[in-house]
């Protein structure tokens, strides 16, 4: 198993999207979230990415298009 990442997005849109993938039975995970600890007040600038397994990374891209 290997991860790829599906993309890069916001603390919150981060959160929703893997939310919505594990809805879907996509495992999915968020990186760099502890960077706003390190940061401080400008966490929301910096991105999240989200990553998939890279054989459901197909699925994942067709279940955020279809939100």
């Amino acid at each position: 198993m290997a991860l790829a990442e599906l993309g890069r997005f916001s603390p919150p849109e981060a959160y929703i999207i893997v939310g919505l993938l594990e809805a879907e039975g996509i495992p999915a995970i968020a990186f760099d979230t502890g960077s706003s600890i390190v940061e401080g007040s400008i966490a929301a600038l910096i991105p999240v990415r989200v990553m998939v397994d890279e054989d459901d990374l197909p699925i994942a891209r067709a279940a955020i298009r279809a939100a």
